[in-house]
Protein backbone atom coordinates (compact mmCIF):
# COMPACT_ATOMS: atom_id res chain seq x y z
CA UNK A 1 0.00 0.00 0.00
CA UNK A 2 1.44 3.83 -0.72
CA UNK A 3 2.29 5.66 2.08
CA UNK A 4 1.09 9.29 1.99
CA UNK A 5 -1.42 11.38 0.11
CA UNK A 6 0.64 12.29 -2.82
CA UNK A 7 1.36 8.46 -3.06
CA UNK A 8 -2.07 7.10 -3.11
CA UNK A 9 -3.25 9.64 -5.80
CA UNK A 10 -0.48 8.86 -7.86
CA UNK A 11 -0.94 5.08 -7.31
CA UNK A 12 -4.86 5.86 -8.63
CA UNK A 13 -3.57 7.88 -11.75
CA UNK A 14 -1.49 4.99 -12.31
CA UNK A 15 -4.37 1.78 -11.98
CA UNK A 16 -7.02 4.90 -14.23
CA UNK A 17 -3.50 5.21 -16.72
CA UNK A 18 -3.13 1.21 -17.44
CA UNK A 19 -6.95 0.90 -17.87
CA UNK A 20 -6.96 3.64 -20.63
CA UNK A 21 -3.60 2.40 -22.39
CA UNK A 22 -5.37 -1.18 -22.00
CA UNK A 23 -8.32 -0.24 -23.96
CA UNK A 24 -6.21 1.61 -26.64
CA UNK A 25 -4.03 -1.48 -27.03
CA UNK A 26 -7.49 -3.80 -27.79
CA UNK A 27 -8.74 -1.18 -30.25
CA UNK A 28 -5.77 -1.33 -32.52
CA UNK A 29 -5.57 -5.48 -31.94
CA UNK A 30 -9.15 -5.51 -32.95
CA UNK A 31 -9.13 -3.41 -35.52
CA UNK A 32 -5.98 -4.95 -37.06
CA UNK A 33 -7.43 -8.40 -36.76
CA UNK A 34 -10.67 -7.28 -38.47
CA UNK A 35 -8.81 -5.90 -41.20
CA UNK A 36 -6.59 -8.95 -42.08
CA UNK A 37 -9.67 -10.97 -41.88
CA UNK A 38 -11.66 -8.68 -44.57
CA UNK A 39 -8.82 -8.45 -46.62
CA UNK A 40 -8.16 -12.28 -47.07
CA UNK A 41 -12.00 -12.49 -47.66
CA UNK A 42 -13.04 -9.68 -49.80
CA UNK A 43 -10.14 -7.42 -50.65
CA UNK A 44 -12.90 -4.48 -51.75
CA UNK A 45 -14.23 -4.30 -48.69
CA UNK A 46 -11.27 -4.94 -46.25
CA UNK A 47 -9.80 -1.51 -47.88
CA UNK A 48 -11.99 0.31 -46.03
CA UNK A 49 -11.36 -1.14 -42.65
CA UNK A 50 -7.34 -0.90 -43.71
CA UNK A 51 -8.19 2.74 -43.49
CA UNK A 52 -10.08 2.65 -40.32
CA UNK A 53 -6.95 0.30 -38.58
CA UNK A 54 -4.11 2.49 -39.89
CA UNK A 55 -6.23 5.87 -38.72
CA UNK A 56 -6.55 4.09 -34.89
CA UNK A 57 -2.87 3.12 -34.80
CA UNK A 58 -2.03 6.63 -36.25
CA UNK A 59 -3.65 8.22 -33.00
CA UNK A 60 -2.40 5.67 -30.53
CA UNK A 61 1.09 6.45 -31.62
CA UNK A 62 0.34 10.10 -31.57
CA UNK A 63 -0.68 9.49 -28.03
CA UNK A 64 2.47 7.54 -27.08
CA UNK A 65 1.12 4.21 -26.51
CA UNK A 66 3.22 2.75 -29.23
CA UNK A 67 6.50 3.59 -30.92
CA UNK A 68 5.95 5.51 -34.34
CA UNK A 69 8.44 2.61 -36.02
CA UNK A 70 6.09 0.24 -34.39
CA UNK A 71 3.24 1.79 -36.27
CA UNK A 72 4.75 2.27 -39.35
CA UNK A 73 5.47 -1.15 -39.53
CA UNK A 74 2.13 -2.23 -39.05
CA UNK A 75 1.09 -0.21 -41.62
CA UNK A 76 3.11 -1.01 -43.91
CA UNK A 77 2.42 -4.74 -43.43
CA UNK A 78 -1.26 -4.05 -43.38
CA UNK A 79 -1.21 -2.25 -47.03
CA UNK A 80 1.10 -4.95 -48.50
CA UNK A 81 -1.04 -7.57 -47.11
CA UNK A 82 -3.99 -5.76 -48.61
CA UNK A 83 -2.18 -4.94 -51.90
CA UNK A 84 -1.04 -8.29 -52.44
CA UNK A 85 -4.98 -9.55 -51.99
CA UNK A 86 -6.22 -7.05 -54.58
CA UNK A 87 -3.66 -8.55 -56.85
CA UNK A 88 -4.94 -11.99 -56.49
CA UNK A 89 -7.87 -10.87 -57.38
CA UNK A 90 -9.04 -11.71 -61.31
Amino acid sequence: MPKGDSAERAHRRSLIQADVNGARERSVKTAVRAAREATTEDPASGAGLVKKAVMILDQTAARGKLHKNNVARRKSRLVRQLNKAIAAVP
